[in-house]
């Protein structure tokens, strides 16, 4: 017998999951969160590694939520412009082409969270349990689910919602299967400073090992992405800071003069995943525990931010109309509205990571056409652009111009 009754519970407090918290508030749903552990305070002193490029569409997500306030006022890097090349050609992006002022933020992960947490706690309509973890989940035949924590306590529901990450024990709870494949890569991340500034630019310069993304950050210096096979990864961990910053100089062909600092050098397995369903009676997916991508676009977190808001509008709507929020005919809905989108930038993602972590020439050859045609055809990139910054698109009603 539960303890407490709610219509959602949602495990995991990273990102996607507190924005899909907030996302509900006012629609009259019972809410609950559940997290494992409280987020790191983050520290203005300390710039952190782990950084996510932010769309228009994730910049009114949070505007609507009432959070991008927190994020501007503590720390946020604007850029107006986007440098991608390789060795044979480049294309150039820039806000003005869309009479925008900027074409994203990066923004850190940890003061993210931490400002999206601190709006759910102060949020009366949901109850926080944390830190504390689901040990299991039953679904009775009548459709209602009882989950009961580490610590014995019980919890009824209608609706898990799984925000959490790619080893998701909701998606193994709701018996949902993936599809992954590892890329035999890492990602390098480290906090640099070079001779020159950015001029609020993110730069990307695609190598036969893997991107390189020179993020722009508020203090004139750069958050790197740095993709390269396992072995060239271990041994760029190793280097010494002389070595890794001429290594580091060398692979941006020096687009930003020498590297001359850098800090928190670490590095993160990559790998795609997809689930084959996002649903299932009683249960739902968002964000990583549902889909994983390359992180050479930078997309991961934007189209959990997408996920978040678009389950919410779906449950709200459903809500308005009596029905019940763990229905499958319900979920379904938001299934069929996201999950196309998903897979299509995974796929691009993909087919971006075939046509130039390679030494093929003829691959070559198709990349520098590539590049070319579309940096003169004008309207094709601006439609390029605007699918990227969130200006077009099935967006939810949280993120639309």
């Amino acid at each position: 017998m539960a303890e407490r009754q709610f219509d959602v519970i949602i495990n995991g407090g990273g990102m996607v999951g507190l924005a899909f918290v907030l996302a509900l508030r006012g629609s009259g749903l019972r809410v609950a969160l559940v997290e494992s552990r409280l987020p790191t305070p983050w520290r203005a002193e300390q710039m952190q590694n782990r950084v996510s490029s932010l769309t228009l569409a994730s910049q009114r997500l949070l505007e609507r939520l009432g959070v991008w306030p927190g994020l501007a006022s503590a720390r946020i890097s604007p850029f107006e412009a986007i440098h991608a090349w390789d060795a044979g050609g480049g294309v150039r992006f820039h806000a003005r082409d869309l009479g925008e002022a900027w074409l994203g933020h990066i923004v850190e992960n940890g003061l993210i969270q931490q400002i999206l947490f601190e709006a759910v706690q102060a949020n009366t309509e949901t109850s926080v349990f944390a830190p504390a973890s689901i040990e299991q989940v039953n679904r009775d035949d009548a459709g209602a689910l009882t989950v009961r924590l580490e610590d014995g306590r019980r919890l009824g529901a209608r609706l898990l919602v799984g925000a959490d990450g790619a080893r998701s024990l909701v998606r193994d709870w709701a018996g949902i299967g993936v599809r992954q494949r590892a890329y035999g890569q890492r990602g390098v991340v480290a906090t640099v400073r070079a001779e020159h500034h950015h001029d609020l630019v993110a730069r990307q310069r695609f190598l036969a090992g893997g991107p390189l993304a020179l993020l722009p950050l508020a203090d004139g210096r750069c958050s790197i992405v740095w993709s390269m096979p396992e072995d060239e990864a271990e041994a760029t961990l190793d280097m010494d800071e002389p070595a890794f910053h001429a290594a580091l100089s060398n692979a941006s062909e020096g687009v930003l003069g020498e590297v001359l600092e850098s800090e928190s050098r670490a590095a993160f397995p990559l790998r795609a995943m997809h689930s084959e369903r996002y649903v299932a009676p009683g249960f739902a997916l968002v964000g990583d525990a549902a889909h994983v991508i390359h992180p050479l676009a930078g997309q991961g977190v934007n189209l959990g931010f997408l996920d978040a808001a678009s389950l919410a509008e779906v449950l709200c709507q459903a809500v308005r109309r009596g029905r019940d929020p763990g229905a499958l005919a319900t979920l379904r809905r938001y299934e069929r509205w996201r999950r196309g989108d998903n897979q299509l930038m995974q796929s691009a993602m993909d087919g971006f990571h075939w046509l130039f972590s390679n030494r093929d020439p003829v691959r070559g050859l198709a990349r520098n056409l590539g590049f070319a045609l579309t940096d003169r055809a004008g309207p094709v990139k601006r439609r390029i652009m605007e699918h990227a910054v969130g200006l077009r698109g099935d967006l939810p009603a949280l993120a639309r111009p």
